[in-house]
């Protein structure tokens, strides 16, 4: 059937150039399908967060400018209760939405029973399941294809999702290809890859795997330290570590094990000074491929890419054109179809590239691809698995030069013979940062909790999305990325700096630690500027102590302007008062409580004088806060009360306080809560202020939610310091726990427990607690406008107005009969 245009373009028509809008779905496959076409108008979104987000956001970007109607593909979406209950964007996003239950993922999301049962009871045409979760499990595809009607997968089919999507079917079949291989112990496996079946001998792919710990400390002997231990079927951090010493082999293959259950694990050598490199591909399922230039991703930490830029310019276009043409022609060797990605390890030096997986799905940092090619791959997905040929996708036909539509698809001059056509030049350049509720200031460790704002603006050059919005949380089962920030400029640099500005103005606030701030500041070292960068870069700045994100000594000294533009002094005031203003405030509405019950509440809940520690940059300082009225306090030295500075704190319907001190007002948050583990959070002026706990090495806890998973030392161990002690799942990652100082540790808790912040594992009896170091007491006199004597007034009573002064002894008279502080004047 020909599609049907719209009045506004039919009388153009003649134009191929021009956006064309078809009648339905049908039609626009009917026109442009080859013999594999099919109509695919339901969708079921096996996936959450991020992914489900962008997926929904760019088909429907799609469908609105083929169909003129945004609604033409319906999206079926699953949720969780603790989706549904942290108000997930995606669910509120989708057409149909179907309660599945909660959990890790394995219940929900990579559960592929339940996945097919659900796409065949709601009659969906097509399953995306994007990244992560069941999106690498050839079960899915496979089980799909034997729907009744066939359900089509969003994706490879199963038979080279299962040998490419494999890391170590992978690297046989590439290896066997002629596509350079990194050292690693299945170097010298030979075999070749059935197309048909989509297999390689079993035999094969058993030499190719390391079975247990002392296999693996002899593979790491034959090929040499440093290594990596990978699962093949690990991904996003996760199943992988690196190894530097022997004596840590077999821990190391134990934890990758324990983190990707039941993969074949297999070892490579670690290439050092290597930059992280990767060929976007695009197959569709008449063997036609090919590549989307590709994306830089050599800033890590973990393993774990953190910020991604493309086009990589480290490589030379000569070699760059190889690495995309080595990618291309793996995958037509293995018949593959859809959306990939081919990641080497290339060394800048030597100007030498080694592959090191093909990833059978789409990847999160897509959209760096999509702004340098102008090519929505979601929607590219969508339109293979309808069976369209490569060459009749409108977007792919303008990045080698073609008009979008030609008047006759059938004419042989329509078809690109993409062996030799020239892709468009790349539209400037990209670079991506990852939003993640991880604390970078302690190992990047995940959070999770509640979201009181997010507030980004989009612009021109800078775009973005998130899975959730300020009524959003992220819960302990969640992947710790919520959002992705993409920045464009016509060269790096300025890509660099409007990314820079963009994190400046991205204000997130809630129960969670984010990453912007330590990246705003990691994109702006000078290493980073100058593109002096590989994939061990980060993990170095980590390991020399990291980037300071809050205050300290060499950044901020006392009296002196940082980050949040106040001093030591001042932001230790400021917590002080809120602390204060807070325990006040709960106790008098805990008071109020019990008298509507009928009981008698003790008079301590009363007191008007409060004494708040705090420990900022390793300075611990003893504060008495006596409150004098409703909303004012006054701040002094514990054991000085002759001298004090007055603060009048007022709440903002954002939950912000409003803070006047010296008479200047500060707008102040209160990001995190202390606890036994972790020191109160604020945020000031946009800036984060972490104060510290006190510091006591002989109590082992958590200051993440999360479950043990193992003890590495029996009760009554002695530890060294430094020594790991315990293992704890926090958001689908296995972390260690490392004691602080030496001792003899006892345990506090079993494994399998499940953990929340602050609580206790063990506890530690020290070696020599003398040597344990402390914060320094502060004292003196605090460097805060305002400070001085009790007493003291810039305004002398006699000066006032009379209704002024009598206006103000009232409000004395009433704060005094409320029960505050009345001060000496």
């Amino acid at each position: 059937m020909a599609p049907q245009l719209s009045s506004t373009r039919s009388k153009a028509v003649s134009n191929p150039n021009l956006h064309r809008r078809f009648h339905d779905v049908a039609s626009y496959v009917a026109e442009l399908g080859g013999s594999k076409g099919r109509v695919i108008e339901k969708v079921l979104i096996a996936n959450n967060g991020v992914g489900a987000v962008k997926a929904i956001r760019s088909i429907r970007r799609w469908a609105y400018e083929v169909f003129g109607d945004e609604r033409a593909i319906s999206f079926v979406v699953m949720a969780t209760p603790e989706d549904l209950r942290s108000n997930a964007e995606y669910i509120r996003m989708g057409d149909i939405i179907v309660d599945v239950p909660g959990g890790s993922n394995n219940h929900n999301y990579a559960n592929v029973t339940l996945i097919v049962e659900l796409a065949r009871l709601h009659g969906v045409h097509a399953v995306w399941a994007g990244w992560g979760h069941a999106s690498e499990k050839p079960a899915l595809p496979n089980s799909l294809a034997k729907s009744d009607p066939p359900i089509k997968f969003i994706g490879p089919a199963g038979p080279p999702m299962y040998a490419l999507g494999d890391k170590i079917g992978s690297t046989i079949i590439a290896q066997n290809a002629g596509v350079p291989c990194i050292a690693w112990n299945g170097a010298d496996v030979v075999a070749e890859y059935d197309v048909e079946s989509g297999t390689l001998p079993e035999e094969a792919f058993q030499q190719a795997c390391v079975v247990s710990a002392a296999d693996a400390s002899a593979c790491a002997e034959k090929i040499g330290l440093p290594i990596m231990i990978k699962a093949s079927e690990g991904g996003g951090g996760k199943g992988i570590r690196m190894v530097n010493k022997m004596e840590d082999v077999a821990n190391a293959y134990r934890q990758v094990c324990g983190e990707v259950p039941g993969s074949p694990i297999f070892i490579m050598k670690l290439s050092t000074n290597s930059r992280h490199l990767e060929v976007q591909l695009l197959a569709d399922e008449y063997g036609d491929a090919i590549a989307l230039n590709g994306r830089d991703c050599s800033v890590q930490r973990r393993h774990q890419k953190i910020i991604e830029e493309g086009p990589p310019v480290a490589a030379s276009p000569e070699v760059w054109k190889k690495m995309e043409e080595a990618a291309v022609s793996l995958a037509k060797a293995v018949g593959y179809a859809n959306a990939g990605t081919v990641e080497y390890l290339y060394s800048e030096p030597d100007e030498k590239f080694y592959f090191l997986e093909l990833n059978p799905r789409l990847q999160v940092e897509h959209p760096v691809t999509e702004m340098i090619t102008r090519v929505n791959l979601p929607a590219a997905q969508l339109q293979v698995a309808m069976g369209i040929p490569l060459h009749h996708i409108p977007e792919i036909r303008e990045l080698y030069g073609k008009n979008r539509f030609e008047d006759d698809v059938s004419d042989s001059r329509s078809v690109i013979d993409f062996s030799t056509a020239e892709r468009i030049p790349p539209y400037g350049h990209c670079i991506a940062v990852r939003i993640t509720a991880e604390n970078a200031e302690q190992g990047f460790k995940p959070t999770s909790g509640g979201i009181q704002e997010l507030n980004f603006r989009s612009t021109p050059n800078v775009w973005g999305y998130f899975s959730m919005d300020s009524s959003g949380s992220i819960h302990e089962f969640a992947d710790s990325q919520f959002g992705h920030l993409f920045a464009s400029g016509p060269d790096r640099e300025q890509a660099r700096r409007n990314m820079v500005l963009a994190l400046k103005e991205l204000s997130i606030r809630g129960d969670i630690s984010t990453t912007v701030d330590y990246i705003s500041k990691l994109i702006e070292m000078d290493d980073f500027i100058d593109n002096n960068i590989d994939t061990a870069w980060l993990d170095g700045i980590i390991a020399s102590g990291g980037i300071k994100i809050s205050p300290s000594a060499s950044s901020l000294r006392r009296g002196s302007s940082g980050g949040s533009g106040l001093s030591n002094d001042t932001l230790a005031v400021i917590g002080a008062t809120i602390v204060a203003f807070d325990e006040c405030s709960d106790d008098e509405k805990t008071f109020t409580g019990l008298l509507d019950r009928g009981q008698l509440p003790p008079l301590t809940l009363l007191k008007m004088i409060r004494d708040v520690e705090l420990i900022l940059d390793e300075v611990k300082y003893k504060l008495c806060c006596t409150r004098t009225g409703k909303d004012t306090f006054k701040i002094a030295i514990s054991g000085m009360p002759s001298k004090c500075v007055p603060t009048s704190v007022r709440m903002l319907s954002d939950g912000g306080y409003l803070i006047s001190i010296g008479g200047k007002s500060q707008v102040a948050y209160q990001t995190s809560k202390a606890d036994a583990a972790s020191g109160m959070k604020i945020s000031v002026n946009g800036k984060t202020v972490s104060f510290s706990p006190d510091y006591d090495p002989s109590s082992l806890r958590t200051d993440v939610a999360g479950k043990l998973v193992k003890k590495l030392v029996p009760n009554g161990s002695q530890l060294k310091k430094g020594a790991p002690y315990a293992e704890i799942e926090v958001m689908k990652m296995f972390m260690p726990l490392k004691v602080e100082e030496a001792g003899t540790i006892t345990w506090a808790n079993n494994e399998g427990a499940a953990l929340a912040p602050g609580d206790l594992l063990a506890t530690l009896e020290l070696d020599n607690p003398e040597n344990v170091s402390t914060a320094t007491v502060f004292e003196g006199d605090l460097d805060v406008a305002g400070w001085g004597s009790v007493g003291a007034s810039d305004s002398p009573t006699n000066s006032k107005r009379p209704h002024i002064t009598l206006r103000e002894a009232l409000d004395k008279v009433k704060c005094g009969m409320a029960g505050d502080v009345l001060s000496s004047d």
